[in-house]
């Protein structure tokens, strides 16, 4: 069963209510409901282990299942911030563990008032009268949503005669992650902080591996220290995966044994207590030496991967990030006979997705693919301080796509490599910072 634990005393409360308080203001009028996220049942009565939905825990670490919250800023000083909670409950709290109850919510969390959850649906609608919209998001809360559009509807009907009814229902995505898409100092220690365990994590793994081991024994070594450190645990499902495995790009099944003379790619990162994710791939040859096929691919790899990095700073765009990458990698193909043609018609073309398929990163925070636009309308977003991305080419090198025409085909000496580099990086007024560069990543550090 789930078990639920006090909010991690390193989140402090002031840092909850700033945000709280811009929030407020780029809501203007409109009131906002934003739910929590339910629990999830893994199977029979069993749920999985407790996520909170990311909105609602920027907006109140409030870190329990099945609460609602309201920012009201049409209301009077003292009303604004509403907490719905499961209320404490002995019987409960002996099976699912300690809830902070209405009490909590408003001494340790901030809320103005607090409510238990089961009265949600009568004051709902006195709470959201005067509002002159509502923001809240259609199509993700389906125990809230009817009551939502229930006390809006009751608003509608009432309107013809008080001449007072919020005019529509808005979706508070674009504001909230617009703040979370620019993180705070704050913020940035906490992400450095999951980029020191994830990349401590790497560096053990790449010790232990060796021919032999099984895939999820090297899984094991590095979800270890995730929870050695007091992480959670993973952010997203570790993907361990040699040989030919590393062609799939989300391969999970970590079942394989490693083979010598296999690379073995890494995809890990740990989350922390407060939700903050490192998000780091490295690949390295099993047996210690790569061979001649496998040096010349990580080489491109690492290649396009340092000159993604180096072109982050404020001004430029991910869209640019990944065409840095991407030229890189089609240029080195080239080369290596891998790809024949031009480097822009080939570009233009998409003529290398065989063997390159995905995009160059995303953003990070406290979701692993954060939240926030990479463009708006036909103008791709710039790049600022505090923005926080992914950068990670890769090459796979396999049968399961055809080879376009015209290109050559795939000699075997090459097949079955699959290889992705990838670092977190923060952008600075005057440039950049790769939170992750403790884990290496020279050819001469993969090699031993």
């Amino acid at each position: 069963m789930a078990i639920h634990q006090p909010i991690d005393g390193r989140c402090a409360p002031a840092l909850f209510a700033l945000r709280r308080a811009r929030f407020f203001e780029a809501l203007g009028s409109a009131a906002a409901v934003i739910p929590a996220a339910p629990l999830a049942v893994h199977h029979a009565d069993c749920e999985w282990p407790f996520r909170q939905n990311s909105d609602f825990w920027y907006l109140t670490g409030f870190d329990e299942p099945d609460a609602v919250a309201l920012f009201l800023p049409h209301r009077p000083e003292g009303e604004r911030f509403v907490l719905f909670v499961q209320p404490r409950e002995a019987s409960a709290e002996v099976w699912q563990g300690f809830r902070w109850g209405t009490e909590g919510a408003v001494a340790h969390f901030g809320a103005d008032l607090a409510h238990p959850i089961h009265e949600l649906a009568e004051r709902l609608g006195d709470y959201l009268k005067g509002a002159e919209g509502i923001a809240f998001r259609v199509g993700k809360h389906p125990r809230v949503e009817p009551l939502v559009i229930a006390a809006w509807a009751a608003q509608l009907d009432r309107a013809p005669r008080n001449g007072h009814a919020a005019l529509g229902l808005v979706a508070p995505d674009p504001l909230l992650h617009a703040m979370r898409l620019r993180k705070t100092p704050e913020e940035l220690e906490r992400l450095r902080e999951a980029a020191r365990i994830s990349a401590e994590a790497h560096e053990l793994a790449r010790q232990v591996a060796r021919p032999g081991l099984s895939e999820r024994q090297v899984q094991a070594v590095i979800e270890q220290h995730f929870l050695e450190q007091g992480a959670r645990g993973p952010a997203y499902g570790s993907i361990v995966a040699g040989g030919d495995n590393a062609c799939v790009l989300h391969y999970t099944a970590n079942n394989a044994v490693l083979q010598e003379g296999d690379l073995l790619l890494i995809d890990a990162g740990c989350s922390l207590a407060d939700y903050y994710n490192g998000d780091i791939t490295r690949t390295f040859p099993v047996a210690g030496r790569f061979s001649g096929e496998q040096r010349a691919l990580y080489a491109l790899v690492l290649a396009a991967q340092e000159a993604a990095v180096a072109s982050v700073k404020p001004g430029f765009t991910a869209e640019g990030v990944h065409e840095t990458a991407l030229r890189v990698l089609v240029e080195g193909l080239v080369q290596l006979g891998l790809l024949v043609g031009e480097v822009d018609g080939l570009l233009e073309q998409g003529a290398y997705r065989h063997l390159y398929m995905h995009r160059t990163g995303h953003w990070l925070g406290l979701d692993v693919h954060d939240v926030g636009a990479y463009r708006l309308g036909e103008h791709h977003v710039e790049l600022e301080s505090g923005m926080v991305l992914t950068v990670e080419p890769g090459l796979y090198v396999s049968d399961r796509l055809p080879v376009p025409p015209g290109q050559p085909a795939i000699d075997n000496r090459w097949k079955g490599i699959g290889i992705r580099i990838e670092d977190d990086v923060a952008v600075h007024e005057r440039g950049h910072e790769v939170l992750t560069a403790a884990a290496l990543k020279s050819v001469a550090a993969m090699e031993r």
